[in-house]
């Protein structure tokens, strides 16, 4: 037998739809039971033409066997909703007519819905609907708050058995129905959704600072959200995570445009989703301050000292017109810090917002009659999981910049090494071209690092180190950059920008090669030890060396006789003080030694992120092939960015700010487009799934002995979550530092964790240096250690 059960309200807590959803379960060896949300139908007009979502609802109800409504009271009568529903489908085509209906109800109270159940079954019985609605048996359920347990099943076992009663009496009136003629009437095929095992009215994929911000605002605006990400604790955040926390705005929107339309160049942006991305720059101080609750948000160009034109970031491109308002905003002072990311995840954990790690989406649930996109099928816990979207999902997973083929296929780079996060794979690209999505910006990235935008190849790490583009003594001396085959190919003192180097009146990203190497002799080794602030300590590990360039050449696998003729060419330049190569300033040129030894370095281009993904509108729509939304589905951040051409540092966290929150604020607008039904399968409480991964920290999991206190950080500190220590002090006297919890980042953060403890044992003192690179997982370590001591005193 296949039943249509309708809930007859919007509410989105509602136990009338715990009951259908219980009867859904209970009866599932009996019936295939499907239940309908009517909430989203728009308001009933005479002689309107009529709406797809309608003509959906009656094809449903038409392939049914019987009808069941649930339904709440309101003012001793049903809801508006309900009334609403009924109008529409008795206004043209009629499928309730001759349809067996049961009623079924919930309240508050002790007297269940009787009213309201009474003024239904006269509305389903009159001409124009005449409806088929059993008498008799009718369940009304009181005090419903009470009458569920946690898994949402029914207790009270008398209750059970009357709702059994009812439902077979039901059956039995199907049956008769059936019989005396009134065979159910074949409607048009309308395809039913797959059997969800959770249901939320807005699903965002990708927790950084694009689905943060798509969450907290989709939950501001009343929806129930879930919010997935395929990082493990520790490493939620993408990219967010990672960047330098600056964030890109400008104070003269008609000098923003200016600026911003030459970052683009030939790029075509359409005028309404750029003006979109403008006037969110424009504005991004009050943002700050209206949406983060940042009282007094930080201007990068009042806080930072002056700085060189390598140092340059707001802006990036100071020649360009309209440069002059550009600037970067701050959560606090210093960047690198995790400032924004921290506020971002904390406004989600403050929201109702269920948020699952480790469940990397799969695919997009689309109905193929409506195209509209009605959920998501993820990996959770081992499990191939269906969640079910009924207002809207938002793409927020990032780039491809961990998918070595897309690299080749649309960047068309041989390889570009990761100093971002190691969870943004392509899965979004791979999902919205199942779903029909057109695609942009598949070719632009942003760079990063020193010599124009070059990091240290080390196989033995994953992520490559981030390094400042300002390192004289990786541009300054005898050192130059050679490509695969021996040969320099690009100015090593070059101020890259994001990884853009200046070619021939344009900027442009540098040609990307397998193998590339920084050369420099004994007396720049030399200057490199010598250097307190050289970023890449771990250079000796990776470095070769050899007593003569033609072993050297062999050592690193170049042509000898091109490399040999690239150092004398070096030379010659260098001791000429001009650069009639690529044009380095002549003064940071100094040539080989005559004996070796001679070293080179592996480098690898550093990339950021992708900018590539799904084509999306000004209301953060996700577009198809002919430029039209799909239904339901919205997007955010680097997965289809804005910036295609040149790119101004900032300007992604600009956009996953702008877009994040459009794309939450349109995800929970209740749709009029489509029937949101749950199958009559579905398994809408899963004990195994959870609800929530960020749990919040307890130390009561931990244990603590004689002279032993347990510390935490300051929540403005670290990368991660606030991480615990256990501290035995005892005389004064620091004897050890355990980290029990942390979720600093896998490298450098890691590194910081581990050094610092024993620096403060060793010194009997908290106030030890910060490791390098890593003064915000240094400071987090801090102030845990300060917060375990202020107790044993």
């Amino acid at each position: 037998m296949k039943l249509v059960a309708f809930v007859g309200t919007n509410a989105s807590l509602s136990y009338n739809r715990k009951l259908l959803a219980y009867m859904q379960r209970h009866f599932a060896s009996r019936a295939e039971i499907n239940i309908v949300e009517i909430g989203n139908l728009p308001m009933f007009r005479e002689n309107a033409p009529l709406p797809e979502i309608v003509e959906q609802l009656d094809n449903l109800v038409k392939s049914a066997d019987g009808v069941i409504f649930g339904t709440p009271e309101y003012d001793h009568s049903i809801p508006a909703v309900e009334k609403n529903a009924i109008e529409w489908m008795s206004s043209v085509t009629n499928p309730l007519k001759h349809k067996p209906v049961m009623i079924v109800g919930t309240s508050l109270g002790a007297q269940g819905t009787v009213r309201a159940q009474g003024h239904l079954r006269q509305i389903l019985d009159s001409p124009g609907v005449d409806a088929h609605v059993m008498s008799g048996h009718e369940f009304e359920l009181g005090y419903a708050p009470s009458a569920f347990d946690a898994n949402n099943n029914l207790t009270d076992r008398r209750t059970i058995k009357f709702l059994e009663t009812c439902f077979s009496r039901f059956e039995l009136f199907v049956s008769v129905n059936s019989e005396g003629g009134n065979q159910v009437i074949q409607a048009k095929q309308t395809v039913l959704p797959t059997s969800w095992n959770k249901t939320y009215d807005v699903v965002v994929i990708g927790f950084g600072a694009a689905g943060a911000s798509a969450a907290r605002f989709a939950a501001d605006n009343g929806a129930s959200v879930l919010l997935v990400d395929a990082a493990p604790l520790g490493h939620e955040g993408g990219n967010t995570r990672y960047a330098g926390q600056i964030v890109l705005t400008g104070y003269d929107r008609d000098q923003v445009k200016k600026y911003m339309q030459t970052l683009f160049g030939s790029i075509q942006v359409e005028d309404d989703i750029l003006n979109v991305y403008i006037d969110g720059i424009t504005n991004m101080r009050d943002y700050f301050i209206k949406y983060l609750d940042v009282k007094d948000p930080v201007s990068y160009r009042q806080s930072t000292p002056e700085t060189t034109a390598k140092d340059t970031i707001a802006p990036e491109y100071p020649e360009f017109p309209g440069a002059d308002t550009m600037d970067e905003t701050l959560v606090s002072e210093g960047a690198f810090n995790a400032s924004l990311w921290k506020n971002l995840r904390q406004h989600v954990m403050d929201r109702d917002i269920d948020v699952w790690l480790e469940t990397p989406a799969k695919h997009l649930i689309q109905n193929p009659d409506t195209r509209v996109i009605e959920g998501v099928q993820v990996s959770r816990h081992g499990q191939t999981v269906n969640i079910q979207a009924r207002n809207g999902v938002v793409m927020a997973m990032g780039g491809f910049e961990n998918d070595p083929e897309a690299i080749q296929s649309y960047i068309g780079a041989p390889k570009l090494k990761v100093i971002g996060t190691l969870y943004n794979r392509g899965d979004g690209v791979r999902m919205a071209q199942e779903v029909g999505a057109k695609l942009w910006h598949m070719s632009a990235y942003a760079g990063y690092g020193f010599d124009s935008g070059f990091t240290f190849e080390n196989p033995s790490e994953e992520r490559g180190k981030f390094i400042h583009s300002d390192q004289p003594s990786l541009y300054d001396g005898s050192i130059f950059v050679v490509g695969d085959d021996g040969s320099r190919y690009l100015r090593e003192d070059e101020a890259g920008r994001h990884g853009f180097i200046y070619s021939h009146g344009g900027w442009r990203h540098p040609d990307v090669y397998n193998h590339p190497y920084v050369v420099f002799d004994q007396a720049q080794a030399d200057k490199i030890k010598a250097d307190a602030n050289f970023p890449y300590p771990e250079i000796g590990k990776i470095v070769i060396q050899a007593n003569n360039l033609e072993d050297l050449a062999a050592k690193m696998d170049v042509n000898p006789e091109i490399f040999v003729n690239t150092a004398a060419t070096f030379n010659q330049m260098a001791k000429q003080g001009r650069d009639m190569q690529f044009n380095r300033d002549g003064a940071t040129m100094q040539p080989l030694s005559d004996q070796g030894p001679y070293y080179a370095a592996p480098l690898a281009t550093g990339l950021l992120n992708t900018q590539g993904g799904a084509k999306r509108n000004a209301k953060a729509e996700v577009l198809d092939a002919e430029n039209n939304p799909i239904p339901h589905l919205y997007s955010a951040g680097e997965f289809g960015g804005i910036n295609a051409n040149q790119y101004n540092g900032g300007g992604n966290l600009a956009e996953c700010l702008i877009f994040g929150k459009i794309a939450g604020e349109n995800a929970a607008k209740v749709k009029s487009d489509a029937l949101m039904v749950m199958a009559a399968n579905a398994n809408d409480n899963a004990e195994d799934l959870g609800s929530n991964d960020m749990a919040a920290i307890d130390l009561s999991n931990y244990t603590v002995e004689e002279n032993q206190y347990l510390g935490v950080s300051d929540a403005d500190t670290g990368i991660g979550d606030q991480i615990v220590v256990r501290v035995t002090y005892k005389d004064q006297v620091i004897e050890n530092v355990e980290v029990l919890e942390q979720h600093e980042s896998e490298d450098i953060g890691l590194q910081a964790v581990e050094e610092m403890p024993k620096a403060m044992v060793a010194k009997n003192t908290v106030d030890v240096d910060a490791v390098s690179g890593a003064s915000a997982s240094s400071k987090a370590i801090k102030s845990a250690v300060k917060n375990a001591i202020a107790q044993a005193k």
